[in-house]
């Protein structure tokens, strides 16, 4: 099985990071989302649909601002910090042409996981919209 490798030191990432957190944070996203849907091939599992909050999280998480923000983007980067070596592993192991299959899932549910959490630091705006205060 031959998977696409993500690049997280692309320079559009360092120059979307100088200019702009929100952009950087944008473009990290993408590639992780990108690097866990290798990871999923090689776990053997489904293509994952994405979500709309999957979708709209950098935005999401932007306007939201504040300390939230501050800790998507360091969970984002533990994230890719995780996410680097684990993908390159396991494209070492399928370039051996032993089975990947059960790190690939170890790994598709670490960061399904973390994903999780910090799909969590966006607030919830229910039916009536995003809470107002007086």
């Amino acid at each position: 099985m031959s998977a696409s490798r993500t690049n997280f030191s692309d320079p559009a990432m360092r120059d979307a990071s100088a200019r702009n957190p929100a952009q950087s944070l944008s473009v990290q996203w993408t590639a992780l989302q990108d690097a866990a849907a290798a990871v999923a091939a090689m776990a053997g599992l489904a293509p994952e649909r994405t979500s709309a909050q999957i979708r709209n999280f950098p935005a999401l998480i932007k306007d939201a601002g504040g300390w939230r923000f501050e800790l998507a983007e360091q969970t984002i980067a533990d994230l890719t910090a995780m996410m680097q070596p684990g993908v390159t592993a396991l494209l070492a192991v399928n370039a051996r042409g032993q089975d990947a299959k059960v790190p690939a899932l170890t790994l598709w549910h670490e960061f399904h996981r973390a994903r999780t959490a910090v799909l969590g630091l966006v607030p919830d705006t229910g039916t009536l919209g995003p809470r107002r205060s007086a």
